[in-house]
């Protein structure tokens, strides 16, 4: 305890008290950073759950959660209601899983285009996607096209209409591009047998 008395003690804790109270105005007096808009994932819509996914870093793995991501953002479109914006970016992040063969058949006005228009005819009819039934992962098919790998799939979807359930069935066809993504190719709807 000798070594706090005196003139060199005396500093010493001044020097103590000092350095506490500085650090206590720098932590009292430092710019916070800007709190954003913060949404919880239970609390996002279905839509902002589908815009948020980074498909650069969070690719689908499989052509089945391709195909899964594809029928997530189609009930997006037609069981919610959106501004033209929403319906836009939603229709780009569709286009980012689409086959660069696919895209280049539509300019991306175009495309936006009749997508809005396909979403007002089924607003008009007053259908909704219920739900939706992709292949399982050993039911997807896989062969080599043209040197591509490709896959084929089908997805099932229950469609509402006025109180009413209807059934259909898409097959689904994707090509995996250069960085052994699969991309949708392409697809058609597959007639019910009697």
């Amino acid at each position: 305890m000798k070594m706090f008395k005196g003139t060199k003690g005396m500093v010493i804790l001044v020097f103590l008290v000092l350095l506490v109270l500085g650090y206590y105005f720098y932590l009292s007096n430092r710019s916070m950073p800007e709190k954003t808009e913060e949404v919880s994932v239970e609390t996002m819509t279905a839509s902002q759950k589908v815009l948020s996914r980074n498909l650069e870093t969070n690719y689908p793995p499989s052509p089945r959660e391709v195909v899964k991501y594809f029928s997530e953002i189609t009930e997006c479109y037609y069981n919610e209601e959106h501004t033209d914006e929403e319906l836009r970016e939603l229709g780009l992040k569709m286009r980012e899983i689409y086959d660069d063969d696919l895209v280049a058949n539509q300019t991306e006005e175009m495309y936006l285009s009749l997508l809005k228009s396909d979403v007002e005819e089924y607003k008009q009819n007053n259908r909704t996607i219920s739900s939706f039934s992709p292949s399982s992962s050993v039911d997807v098919e896989t062969f080599t096209k043209d040197g591509y790998e490709c896959a084929k799939l089908y997805c099932v979807y229950d469609i509402k209409q006025d109180g009413l359930l209807y059934q259909t069935t898409l097959c689904f066809i994707l090509r995996k591009d250069e960085n052994s993504h699969y991309k949708i190719y392409g697809w058609k709807a597959v007639k019910a047998e009697n």
